[in-house]
């Protein structure tokens, strides 16, 4: 372990980038190990330590020299999909970033048109208006598609009651599940005041 860090940090330091990208490059690293070793979690997100993340390479950063480049490559793919969650839960908190990250989850995972978007809407603004600390006090349903029990979301992420990604996420599968499309749980809704 101490050879590849010592390896990440070689190649990183022959990074031919920018005058503008190194600091940052150098600012997300400080960051994650920072995170990566004063908690166990980053906002909620667990990530077990032997965890492996793939991005594919990026043709934005080269490599001067003979320095490890899978090493790097496979350094910063990691730290940037990490980013990248971190980056969508923490847009996910608010009403408007969770309506983002739900359409572009429906887009990329179930393919369902603006319509079943338009449903869905509906749907988790009945619900909870898109808030993921929603809790109904009298059936302790929670989150954002308001599951009951609300630790039938652990099927999807153990932080599902800090982490609105991992709500949405849930809600889309349980929906894709149960009703196939979110137009389909939406009419239920409306027939039965729940779906």
């Amino acid at each position: 372990m101490t050879r590849d860090i010592r390896d990440f940090f070689a190649a990183l330091a022959c990074l031919k980038t920018s005058k503008h990208f190194k600091p940052a490059l150098w600012t997300m690293v400080a960051s994650m190990l920072f995170i990566a070793t004063s908690q166990t979690t980053a906002y909620g997100l667990e990530f077990p330590m032997t965890t492996r993340l793939a991005l594919p390479a990026s043709k934005n950063l080269t490599v001067a020299g003979n320095m490890p480049s899978a090493a790097l490559i496979s350094q910063t793919s990691e730290m940037a999909l990490v980013a990248y969650a971190m980056q969508q839960v923490n847009q996910a908190r608010e009403e408007r970033g969770a309506k983002r990250v739900a359409k572009a989850i429906m887009d990329v995972e179930y393919s369902w048109n603006d319509r079943e978007y338009s449903c869905l809407n509906s749907l988790w603004t009945k619900e909870s208006n898109w808030n993921y600390k929603a809790r109904n006090k009298r059936t302790g349903a929670h989150g954002i598609p308001q599951a009951l029990p609300a630790d039938k979301m652990a099927v999807v992420g153990t932080d599902w009651r800090t982490n609105p990604v991992t709500q949405i996420r849930w809600g889309l599968r349980y929906i894709d599940i149960r009703y196939d499309t979110p137009c389909k749980a939406w009419s239920k809704f409306k027939r039965s005041n729940y779906y």
